[in-house]
């Protein structure tokens, strides 16, 4: 069992270009969690730093960038809706954030999780000190 504080964490880069946003963020999700380890404890913040770079090319597959929309409420009358495509062109980070969010668990502990997500809209990111490996993936390609 993993105890707080003696996990180490490191750091993983992915890049989103052409990616399937559920697939990504599901494999994404897994190792914020610290479920791809082998000490994995459910009560223990056991997962890594995670940085996705190209935000703003991943992709969805069929019609779901213009089908699906975005749904939030202000506090005001009226909810508000924007398609995952107009979403994309104004905020390219909030699609992989949300969509990660959604997969963490619904508690305190997810808050930490969240946290260790750093999402980059273009190919650059200032973690280059942390030495970040590449995300190990099977994930699919958009064609």
């Amino acid at each position: 069992m993993a105890k707080p504080g003696q996990v180490e964490q490191n750091w993983h880069v992915v890049d989103a270009s052409d990616e399937v946003l559920g697939r990504l963020a599901s494999d994404i999700a897994v190792v914020l969690m610290g479920k791809h380890r082998p000490q994995y404890t459910p009560h223990v913040d056991c997962g890594d730093f995670v940085i996705v770079t190209n935000a703003d090319k991943v992709a969805m597959t069929g019609r779901k960038m213009d089908a699906r929309h975005y749904t939030w409420y202000t506090g005001y009358p009226g909810l508000r809706l924007e398609s995952y495509g107009d979403r994309q062109q104004r905020k390219p980070e909030d699609l992989i954030y949300h969509a990660v969010r959604r997969m963490l668990p619904k508690n305190k502990l997810a808050r930490q999780m969240i946290k260790k997500l750093k999402i980059y809209a273009g190919p650059d990111h200032p973690h280059v000190a942390q030495d970040p490996k590449p995300l190990a993936r099977t994930g699919k390609k958009v064609s």
